[in-house]
């Protein structure tokens, strides 16, 4: 990894940068196919990473124009997260120690427990990149059934036709490098790596959690019910806080890779590690709650911190070596 900048001044350079570019139930699954998760090869990680360039801005090594990110800084004061739109992101845009290319190239997210949140109601902090289908195109508006996000295929004709997309995939092959290790058990090492937001909640969260006396890393998801609680499916080891360490668990700095699909209102999330066989779990949500006229979807990667206490200095950091959405 390149050397990090010290705390104490990161927030002086995150200021310049950004003030010059913008003046919740129980575990269910299905069995049977799993449709084009199917094609997966086992134990054989996602994206082709000879091109990565440890000299090139993120933006360089992997295309970001269909992204945005959120940084855990709030610079101009206005109570919420710093925002990097798609063109800055997409051209040279990096701040360390937040977001940044590592020594081999790959795109590093980094976020410390306590930092500025997207809105009064969230508890966390984030440094991590939202889907933009609109690439750019600033006439189209990023909320709402635009060309901007997607709907699932039991949406009604009229919002299918208005969106971006309908339904599909997103992949990442990604290593974390380090989990949250102070503050209350039950926070302690977890981190969100990739999500389907919707309107207001999540058809999926992705987690990985390491706790402190563990080797390894369990990886687990939730699936929101709109307006309802979680339905939480465990892929290696759960949730748990007292957990101990988990059978064919995940260390810190192993790369591995997850694919999420969703095709003909079913998810699918399938968990892929080098020379294992691939893991896939998939829940309906025919009955979830999202083929509303409001309801809308969007991806989401990097680190979504589930910790917002501990130490001072305390953070989480993930490296992407690749990351690609297909609709």
């Amino acid at each position: 990894m390149k050397a990090m900048i010290p705390y104490a001044i990161r927030f002086v350079l995150i200021a310049t940068i950004l003030y010059a570019l913008n003046s919740k139930g129980g575990e269910q699954t299905l069995p049977g196919p799993v449709s084009s998760q199917q094609g997966l090869a086992d134990g054989v990680l996602l994206g082709n990473f000879g091109s990565l360039s440890p000299d090139k801005a993120p933006g360089e090594n992997f295309d970001l124009l269909g992204w945005s990110l959120t940084l855990p800084t709030d610079v101009n004061k206005d109570g919420k997260a710093d925002l990097v739109y798609e063109q800055s992101l997409s051209e040279q845009f990096e701040v360390n120690p937040l977001f940044y290319t590592s020594s081999d190239g790959g795109m590093v997210f980094a976020c410390p427990n306590v930092g500025a949140k997207t809105s009064k109601n969230t508890k966390y902090a984030r440094t991590e990149l939202r889907q933009m289908l609109r690439r750019g195109n600033t006439r189209i508006k990023t909320q709402g059934v635009t060309e901007n996000n997607w709907v699932f295929s039991g949406a009604h004709s009229s919002l299918r036709r208005e969106a971006g997309a309908v339904e599909g995939s997103l992949e990442a092959t990604l290593a974390v490098n380090r989990v949250s290790v102070t503050g209350d058990e039950k926070k302690i090492g977890r981190v969100i790596i990739g999500q389907i937001h919707a309107t207001n909640d999540e058809p999926v969260r992705l987690y990985y959690r390491k706790l402190p006396g563990n080797e390894r890393g369990s990886v687990y998801f939730a699936h929101e019910i709109n307006g309802g609680d979680d339905v939480w499916v465990n892929m290696i080891g759960s949730r748990s806080h007292t957990l101990p360490d988990p059978e064919e668990g995940i260390a810190l700095n192993e790369p591995f890779s997850y694919k999420i699909t969703v095709e003909n209102n079913v998810l699918h999330v399938t968990l892929i590690r080098a020379g294992k066989v691939n893991i896939t779990k998939s829940y309906d949500m025919t009955a979830s709650g999202y083929f509303g006229g409001d309801q809308y979807m969007y991806f989401k990667a990097g680190v979504y911190n589930q910790n917002n206490g501990g130490e001072k200095g305390d953070y989480v950091q993930a490296t992407f070596y690749h990351l690609h959405y297909i609709h």
